[in-house]
């Protein structure tokens, strides 16, 4: 393996299970360092071994990302074990649990609870770790956003859906806001994924038989099949990439 990210230092949120820990079990490989925060200790620091056992480098920390002091926490943490940062997944996000809902029955509280996580978490995140990006002045943020945002299914999923479309304005102001110091910000929208929590909800097979049929190339999405986009928004070939939404979706969402 190339290992395009040798030496470089990355923090994956979430990485304790699903799309975050494909995503950390990849960049270890191509030679990144890792902090892995996630709501989970147990579930990070599971991930953190696996990567260690096979000779990488990964260090675990509780966090929750809809907490300010936790997500300064994660900052120190990340300085102390490497010095320095080049890299932001925002993966971890409220999704595990959600089922197809009619758009008016949803809760006041399930809304909250999921734009606190899925925006602010993500915004917090970078609030944390931009600083210290503006000090080196380089810096590969990549946001995990959803094509549910774009699709009929949007109607399902109401609340997860607007959070989404949040992380599309969110990924495009940062962008602008950071370039001048020389941060890339991106988005990865993947479609219905075979995650753990996707094969978790309620009519999954419906939800993934629709789902396929409308894709281009009519094959459920695996896990896997983000890490290639996130690698590449992370290596030094997307360094004039900043403000894209990659839609890795089967062919799904055509722009």
């Amino acid at each position: 393996m190339s290992q395009v990210l040798k030496d470089k230092v990355a923090i994956i949120t979430g990485a304790g299970r699903g799309i975050g820990k494909e995503f950390a079990l990849r960049f270890a490989a191509e030679g990144a360092k890792l902090l892995l925060p996630d709501i989970s200790l147990e579930r990070a620091e599971s991930t953190a071994s696996e990567i260690k056992s096979k000779g990488g480098v990964a260090e675990a920390i509780f966090t929750d990302i809809s907490d300010e002091s936790a997500t300064r926490k994660m900052a120190d943490r990340v300085i102390e074990l490497y010095g320095k940062v080049d890299i932001l997944v925002n993966n971890a996000a409220i999704w595990y649990g959600l089922n197809i809902t009619p758009w008016d029955a949803w809760k006041q509280e399930d809304w909250d609870r999921i734009f606190t996580v899925n925006v602010k978490g993500t915004w917090l995140c970078c609030k944390a770790i931009a600083p210290l990006m503006v000090k080196q002045a380089k810096g590969k943020i990549i946001n995990i956003a959803s094509n549910v945002a774009r699709v009929p299914a949007a109607q399902f999923f109401l609340p997860y859906s607007c959070s989404k479309g949040a992380v599309y304005t969110l990924t495009h102001a940062l962008a602008r806001a950071l370039g001048p110091s020389g941060i890339n910000v991106n988005a990865i929208a993947p479609g219905y994924t075979a995650s753990e929590a996707s094969l978790t909800q309620r009519d999954s097979e419906k939800t993934f038989q629709l789902a396929t049929s409308e894709q281009s190339i009519q094959k459920r999405l695996q896990p896997a099949d983000l890490v290639e986009a996130a690698v590449f928004l992370a290596s030094p070939g997307s360094d004039m990439i900043s403000g894209q939404v990659i839609y890795v979706d089967g062919g799904t969402i055509m722009l």
